[in-house]
C-alpha cells in the first residue's frame, strides 16, 4: 500500500483566525443565544470545519486531540478502513518525529468527510422545511434541524455498527421511548416521525441538564452519562466538564460533539460559500393522514391508482412486506394525493349507512290506503301525492280542520 503524506506542523493552527466565523454573529452569553460558541471551543469548531470541507474520505488527518488544529500530517490512505495495527504504527512514528512523550496519546487520526458532508447538505433541503416546522411547534432552536448532518448526513436509512438507525440515529432502546419499532413498522426510518422523536428527546435533555451545549452533548454521550459528569465536576458548564471530567467513555467524540454540531450549522448556513454549485434536492413536502384503525394497504391503494412501491417510498417506516397499515400510523403523501387518500380511507372505514326512513308508510286496504304522516308533512302535500282532494281525506278521517294532523299519525286515503 502506498501512502502520500503532507506535513503541516503547528503552522496549520494559524488558519483558525482567518477561517473561523462565529455562529450567528459571534460568541454570546447563554441567556442571549441558546447555542453559544463557548470560550475555548473555537479551535475544536475550526477543526471540524476543516474535516467537513477540505479532506475527503481517502485522507486520514493525524492531529493533536487536545489542540485539534495542530495537524501533524494528512495521509492518503484510500477509502477502506485502515487496520488498527497500521494506525498505531503511524501514530507512533508521528509521535517520534514530533518529539512527543511515548506515554502520552497526543496523536489521533480522523478521516475526512468532505464528500459525505456535501451529500448531506444536498439531501437536507428535501426535509429541512418540515423538520424546522416540527422544532418550531416544540419551541426548540431551529438550528437543531442540522444535527443529522453530523449523525447521518440526512440518510434516512443510515445504520451504525452499534445498531443506531435512521436520520437521527436512534438506538432501539432509546427509540422505543418515542417511536414504534418492530418487524412491520420502524419509525426511526421515517424523516418526520424521527424528527418528532428527536425533538422530544432533545427537549427532555434540555429540561434535565439546563442548557443546550449539555443537551446536545448528551445526544452523543447519553443523558445519564452527562448527569454523572455534572455530579463529578460539580458544574453544568460544558467547558469545565471537558477540562476536568475523566471517564473512559467520555473521549474525543463526546468532548467535541457540540463543537462538531456548531461547525455543521455554520457550514450549512454558508453552504454556497464553502460548497459552491451544489445541486440541492428540491423540498419534498408531505401531507399526513392518521389511520384511526388498521386498514388493508392494497384496499387503500386500489382506488387511488398509486403503485405500492411509490407509496412505500413516501412511507419508508413501513416494511416492504406489510399488508395492513397499523392503527395510529400517519400515512405520508404529496399534497396533491391527499384528497384521493381521504376518499379511499373513508370508503374503507365509514360504517354502512342505514337506508333513509321513508317519508311516508302506506298500507293498502280494500277501498283505501293507509298513510303514516311524516315530520313536517301537510295535508295538502298528502292529497297531492295521492291525487285526491284535502276534503276527501278530511271526510275519511273525520278531521275538523286540515291543520290538525301530527307526525306519526295514520290516515286513511280513499281510493278512486
Amino acid at each position: 500500500m502506498a501512502f502520500l503524506s503532507r506535513t503541516f506542523g503547528a503552522l496549520v493552527l494559524s488558519l483558525a483566525a482567518s477561517f473561523f466565523t462565529p455562529l450567528e454573529g459571534g460568541p454570546a452569553r447563554a441567556d442571549e443565544n441558546p447555542l453559544p460558541l463557548l470560550p475555548g471551543l473555537e479551535e475544536a469548531v475550526e477543526f471540524w470545519k476543516v474535516v467537513f470541507t477540505r479532506y475527503g474520505a481517502s485522507e486520514l488527518i493525524f492531529h493533536d486531540p487536545l489542540q485539534p488544529m495542530k495537524i501533524y500530517q494528512v495521509v492518503e490512505a484510500g477509502e477502506n478502513n485502515a487496520s488498527r495495527r497500521w494506525l498505531e504504527k503511524e501514530r507512533e512514528r508521528i509521535g517520534r518525529e514530533q518529539g512527543l512523550p511515548a506515554n502520552e496519546k497526543r496523536v489521533r487520526s480522523q478521516r475526512g468527510v468532505k464528500e459525505r458532508f456535501a451529500s448531506g447538505l444536498k439531501l437536507s433541503r428535501r426535509y429541512l422545511d418540515q423538520m424546522q416546522r416540527i422544532l418550531l411547534e416544540e419551541g426548540l432552536p431551529l438550528e437543531l434541524a442540522y444535527l443529522p448532518l453530523v449523525e447521518s448526513s440526512f440518510d434516512i436509512r443510515a445504520r451504525s455498527r452499534a445498531g443506531a438507525l435512521g436520520m437521527w440515529q436512534f438506538m432501539p432502546r432509546t427509540g422505543r421511548k418515542f417511536l414504534r419499532i418492530g418487524p412491520s413498522l420502524d419509525e426511526r426510518i421515517d424523516p418526520l416521525e424521527s424528527t418528532r422523536a428527536a425533538a422530544r428527546f432533545l427537549k427532555q435533555n434540555h429540561q434535565a441538564l439546563g442548557n443546550w451545549p449539555l443537551a446536545i452533548t448528551a445526544y452523543n454521550h447519553g443523558t445519564e452519562g452527562i448527569l454523572r459528569a455534572i455530579a463529578a465536576v460539580g458544574s453544568r458548564d460544558l467547558m469545565e466538564i471537558i477540562r476536568r471530567y475523566e471517564s473512559p467513555s467520555f473521549g474525543f467524540a463526546s468532548k467535541s460533539f457540540y463543537a462538531e454540531f456548531l461547525a455543521a450549522v455554520e457550514l450549512a448556513k454558508r453552504s454556497e460559500e464553502f460548497f459552491p454549485n451544489l445541486e440541492y434536492h428540491p423540498p419534498f413536502p408531505l401531507e399526513e393522514m392518521e389511520v384511526k384503525r388498521a386498514v388493508s394497504l392494497a384496499a387503500l391503494l386500489k382506488p387511488t391508482d398509486i403503485e405500492r412501491a411509490q407509496f412505500l417510498e413516501w412511507n419508508p417506516a413501513l416494511s416492504p412486506k406489510i399488508r395492513d397499515i397499523p392503527k395510529g400510523y400517519r400515512v405520508k403523501m404529496p399534497p396533491e394525493k391527499l384528497e384521493l387518500f381521504l376518499a379511499a380511507y373513508q370508503r374503507l372505514t365509514d360504517p354502512p349507512r342505514k337506508p333513509p326512513k321513508p317519508v311516508a308508510v302506506a298500507e293498502t286496504g280494500g277501498s283505501w290506503t293507509r298513510h303514516r304522516v311524516a315530520p313536517g308533512e301537510t295535508l295538502s302535500q298528502i292529497a297531492k301525492a295521492y291525487q285526491i282532494t284535502v276534503h276527501e281525506i278530511q271526510q275519511a278521517n273525520r278531521l275538523a280542520s286540515a291543520h290538525l294532523i301530527a307526525a306519526g299519525q295514520h290516515l286513511k286515503i280513499p281510493k278512486r
